[in-house]
């Protein structure tokens, strides 16, 4: 049976911190992650979408975090075809063309950034979240396959937010496509999406946004706003139980990140999967670290 890990997609959303979640006595950066790691074994790390972090800053993350714990890490929004303002990136390259040599440098630096978490084995995946306006096709296949490229050697998930790439009739390209990258396919619960994705890697990932109907419209608060009842998580056991009997290991991390229903939402799938007897990790599982 595959390890089973839960956690939330980040630990220091403003939202969280104001609500009751972190006791008293938690009111620094090391003390929070301290505390969550005593909750979870599985965080994604979100603020290196938004900048590139530093090797100091994941150096810390590491110290602060028992043998095993495990961080899933955004990729930085130019790595993915986002828009990025030009605040965002370091001040050397922000006069720089957005082009492919643009994205080998800023994959350089990301990549040095992230390498602490790599050598201690705290690294889960790095996470390519790619946008609603990369469509599938020949041009968005090479364009995912030039950032694995260079990132070959490293843990690589692709989330597509466009429903398109899991479509009946483009699914099985997409599959094959991502099993040649040996990229790990992420599964998403939305009110667009709420189903299984084809085992890519020995990796599962469900990422649970929520299923607000502001989804594709509303503000970030809108979009991620949602309370996930029981009956909800529910229809998601039968779907880890199968992926468990053929992965090695499964994330489930929860992104519906207002107040504090993502860390309540992950300790309900935790209770639900020991109810349901579908073994999982409540603390951090000691493994070696692999990577280059």
């Amino acid at each position: 049976m595959a390890d089973i890990l839960i956690g939330t997609c980040g630990w220091t959303d403003p939202n969280l911190l104001k609500s009751d979640w972190y006791p008293p006595g938690t009111g620094t950066p090391e003390k929070r992650l301290r505390h969550y790691a005593t909750r979870f074994p599985l965080v994604e790390a979100d603020s290196p979408y938004y900048a590139l972090p530093s090797p100091r800053t994941t150096t810390q993350w590491a110290e602060r975090t028992p043998p095993g714990f495990r961080f899933d890490v955004k990729a930085f929004s130019l790595l993915t075809g986002h828009p990025t303002r030009p605040a965002a990136l370091p001040p050397d390259l922000r006069t720089h063309p957005r082009n492919e040599t643009l994205r080998t440098e800023v994959w350089t630096r990301y990549a040095e950034a992230l390498t602490p978490l790599l050598r201690s084995g705290r690294l889960g995946t790095l996470l390519f979240q790619y946008p609603a306006s990369l469509h599938p096709g020949p041009e968005a296949e090479t364009f995912i396959r030039t950032a694995r490229e260079r990132a070959q050697g490293w843990p690589f998930a692709v989330e597509f937010r466009d429903p398109a790439w899991w479509h009946p009739a483009h699914a099985p390209r997409t599959t094959a496509f991502l099993k040649d990258l040996n990229a790990t396919a992420v599964a998403t619960d939305t009110p667009e999406t709420r189903h299984p994705i084809p085992l890519t890697t020995g990796l599962t990932i469900v990422r649970f946004h929520g299923r607000s109907p502001h989804w594709r419209t509303g503000t970030k608060e809108d979009r991620f706003r949602h309370t996930y009842t029981e009956r909800e998580l529910e229809e998601w056991l039968p779907h880890i139980h199968t992926a468990a009997t053929t992965a090695t290991e499964i994330h489930l991390l929860f992104n519906n990140c207002c107040g504090d229903a993502a860390p309540r939402a992950a300790e309900s799938m935790r209770d639900l999967l020991t109810r349901s007897g579908i073994p999982h990790q409540r603390t951090a599982p000691e493994k070696t670290p692999t990577g280059p």
